[in-house]
């Protein structure tokens, strides 16, 4: 029966051929398939995309609580707005090799945020900041073939040096600009929300090789800050060239990143920075009567005792180890050093893994766990053992910070996503409280859920 049906199949072909009527064009998509919540706009976004103009419009919204230990067991909202404009200036100018960039948020909470009720060395959101409208990133950048570009204007470190694309599933901010960076560069270097004044040179001498090298301003807050930096920079515009140079470097290997390759990819990177600025030993000061080198907790009130310059190196490995149909399982690695008489964090790492795909039918799921150690240096441990000395108990002596995050990112549609976050934070600054450095400070639990949109 098979066979009659199919020669009848065959024999009647050119005849269906002859009357077929042209196919009607594909409809709509429907609301949860397209790409953005507003869709191609009638047209126009395709046309502005071929024109070479690329709009970002997103939202994030979450909220958190704290649910025991921290510094206050409340709940907290934090939201932000952003529009970014890419344009491909070859195709809107003619301007070979040349991309603009520009992103401005708009960052608002309801009065507090999880950081506040939290008090950690590790932000628990790395949408936390200072609620203001502000200019973020603003930048030229000119390639030259595909092994070499120059990008010069507003940057942000984090946006290319010390990632991990694995570890960016995390939203506490540890797992993305490192505690071993944040905590230790000046008012913690060009890193969201403020970027600053920068030039960066990449170089791929082959497909999985690559080079990079920065020079960014060593202050983002600018001149004359004596309040929070972001505060001293509250919208974007200060263009700061204070605090001397930080210069950063970094070494990528890169495997099996086609979509023919047959291995698992993976990425592995070597970094490095130095500032040429001033840092304040974490110890010792100078007593201004004597002029002699004395602890900070001595009664005298000693004034700072500076270095030439800070640095600090990193690596970081990020790796598939296994994939099926529609999953897969990666892994990452981070880790950095600097010198402990400068530095409030001496060493650090941070681990963990994430999933795709982890239940059926979920394809663009992806669940990830991670844990960070901090290390408080040892300098900064030895002032506080000067503290407790000289003063006497009760105070409380800083040893580490360890952070553990586990999350579900849900993709209900292309356009949104939802995440389900829960942190265990043990030892919040390094076990001291940071309004009371008498008292002790043993954990935070926290948790909260995350909406992305993307319009």
């Amino acid at each position: 029966m098979l066979a009659v049906l199919a020669v009848a199949a065959a024999m009647g072909t050119s005849a269906a051929q002859a009357q077929q009527k042209p196919k009607d064009p594909p409809g709509p998509q429907s609301i949860w398939e397209q790409q953005t919540l507003t869709g191609d706009w009638g047209g126009a976004r395709s046309a502005l995309q071929a024109r070479g103009l690329d709009f970002t419009i997103a939202y994030v919204a979450e909220a958190f609580d704290v649910l025991s230990g921290g510094l206050f067991e409340r709940p907290s909202y934090e939201g932000r707005a952003e529009f970014s404009l890419d344009a491909d200036l070859e195709k809107l100018v003619g301007w070979r090799g040349a991309l603009f960039h520009v992103t401005v948020f708009d960052i608002h909470n309801s009065g507090y945020n999880v950081a506040d009720r939290v008090g950690s060395i590790s932000d628990p959101s790395n949408i936390d900041a200072y609620p203001t409208t502000r200019l973020y990133t603003l930048w030229l950048e000119q390639s030259f073939g595909d092994r070499f570009s120059v990008r010069i204007g507003q940057l942000a470190a984090d946006d290319e040096f010390f990632t991990s694309d694995t570890a960016g599933g995390l939203l506490n901010g540890t797992f993305g600009w490192g505690d071993v960076l944040a905590a230790n560069m000046m008012n913690g270097g060009p890193a969201y929300p403020l970027a600053v004044p920068a030039v960066r040179v990449m170089v791929k001498p082959t497909d999985q090789l690559t080079v990079l090298a920065a020079a960014f301003s060593g202050d983002p807050a600018g001149p004359d800050c004596f309040d929070d930096a972001q505060r001293c920079n509250a919208h974007g515009l200060t263009f700061s060239f204070e605090g001397g140079t930080l210069w950063m470097g970094e070494v990528q290997y890169a495997v099996n990143q086609g979509e023919q390759a047959i291995g698992l990819p993976g990425v592995y990177k070597l970094g490095g920075w130095y500032a040429t600025a001033d840092y304040a030993d974490q110890r010792y000061g100078i007593d201004p009567a004597t002029g002699a080198v004395v602890s900070l907790a001595d009664p005298s009130m000693p004034d700072p005792l500076f270095h030439e310059g800070n640095w600090g190196i990193y690596g970081v490995a990020d790796q598939m180890v296994w994939r099926g149909m529609q999953s897969s399982l990666s892994v990452f690695l981070r880790g950095g050093m600097a010198p402990s008489d400068r530095n409030l964090i001496s060493f650090y790492v941070d681990g963990g893994f994430g999933v795709t795909g982890l239940l059926p039918g979920r394809p663009d799921d992806v669940f990830t766990f991670g844990v960070a150690y901090a290390k408080i240096s040892r300098d900064a441990v030895a002032l506080d053992r000067d503290a407790l000395a000289i003063g006497g108990p009760p105070y409380a002596v800083r040893d580490a910070e360890i952070v553990f995050e586990a999350n579900y990112a849900w993709q209900i549609a292309p356009w949104w996503i939802v995440q389900p976050d829960v942190q265990y934070i043990y030892h919040p600054n390094g076990g001291q409280n940071p309004d009371d450095p008498t008292l002790s400070y043993s954990h935070a639990f926290v948790a909260g859920v995350r909406s992305t949109f993307n319009f």
